[in-house]
């Protein structure tokens, strides 16, 4: 199945045009989102060694600093407390320099964030990939109805400027090569 992306990020863009509210800071922050086994992680560490940005991987932070409200046994995850977990960022956000790693983006204040990447991977490989971390068959599931819906997508298009939003392919090593590469450029455009 092929995905419809946006154009791809464009490092000679204008900060005024593109980033939403640096004024009170001097790096930029990003948000990586996108359906679980879409390659968030993997992006998010490798751009951190290339930037010197900091990876907050929300889901670790959830589990490390008790930001949530419990154990949901049917969706095999942590129910997330939307309070605690921007509580816990919001000092770190507005210092500026930090790459946000979560499945969803809209829990998030729109002024944190000055680019929002959505990486978006084919169903087979999604499939594939969340098999091997040792997923249920209904997680799967519902993870793959949510990357074939677009869940993630729609949700980044409907809490952020349009401008900001961009899709990107996350299907092989090449893509992630090129969107670690393009991200690089952005932030060397924008500090």
């Amino acid at each position: 199945m092929k995905f419809h992306t946006m154009p791809v990020i464009r490092s000679h863009e204008k900060r005024e045009n593109s980033l939403i509210n640096m004024s009170s800071r001097d790096k930029p922050n990003i948000m990586i989102t996108g359906t679980p086994g879409t390659g968030k992680t993997s992006l998010c560490e490798q751009l951190a060694r290339e930037t010197g940005f900091r990876h907050i991987n929300v889901g670790d932070w959830v589990k490390e600093k008790s930001l949530h409200s419990g154990w949901d046994d049917d969706f095999e995850c942590f129910v997330l407390d939307d309070d605690k977990v921007c509580d816990a960022l919001e000092e770190l956000v507005e210092e500026g320099g930090c790459i946000v790693d979560h499945h969803g983006c809209d829990m998030f204040p729109e002024r944190w964030f000055d680019l929002v990447i959505v990486l978006q991977t084919d169903n087979s490989t999604l499939f594939d990939r969340l098999q091997r971390r040792g997923y249920s068959q209904k997680k799967i599931q519902e993870n793959v109805e949510c990357e074939i819906m677009m869940v993630v997508a729609e949700e980044a298009r409907e809490s952020y400027k349009e401008e900001i939003v961009k899709l990107l392919p996350s299907n092989t090593s090449e893509d992630l090569e090129r969107n670690l590469q393009q991200l690089v450029d952005w932030i060397r455009a924008n500090t």
